[in-house]
């Protein structure tokens, strides 16, 4: 099959309305409207108001609504208001994430948008990792009356 070039949608365009496409979209200007593409990369200076599907999408701009994608990567200077469920997540330090994230197995087929009881980050600066649990006894027969978190857990000490 021969390699199709990506669909760009330059920096001077504003839309109002929904874009489906089968292949790649490189957007530059800005959407009102919800896009459902293969692949999808917005720019910088990008903007999206309206829910995100894709196998795979590279967010350098803003986007205010809920993504679902297989891949999921936010550069640093994306700013996110929405919710995220993905198969694979990357955020690199100084994205903005102000929503909830949700793991699946297939994302683009998973029908609930909203997402179920997982980690949440809202942090001008956020990271890539996983939100700590809340603390909790793990047995009955723990006699220490403080909570135990997993920095709490102690180690194995190697033989020097």
């Amino acid at each position: 099959m021969k390699s199709k070039a990506p669909s760009i949608l330059s920096s001077d365009l504003v839309l109002n309305g929904s874009i489906v496409a089968e292949g790649e979209i490189q957007l530059d200007g800005s959407i009102e409207g919800d896009i459902r593409a293969g692949a999808l990369t917005i720019g910088e200076e990008a903007s999206v108001k309206g829910e995100v599907i894709a196998d795979t999408v590279v967010i350098r701009g803003r986007v205010t609504g809920s993504i679902r994608a297989r891949q999921v990567q936010l550069a640093s200077t994306a700013r996110i208001e929405g919710d995220i469920v993905h198969s694979a997540l990357s955020v690199e330090s100084g994205a903005f994430f102000d929503g909830h994230c949700r793991h699946a197995s297939d994302p683009l087929s998973d029908k609930s948008s909203a997402p179920a009881k997982s980690s949440s980050v809202s942090s001008p600066s956020a990271s890539a990792a996983p939100a700590r649990p809340a603390a909790t006894t793990s047995s009955p027969s723990s006699t220490s009356s403080a909570p135990q978190s997993p920095l709490d857990i102690p180690t194995a000490k190697s033989a020097s």
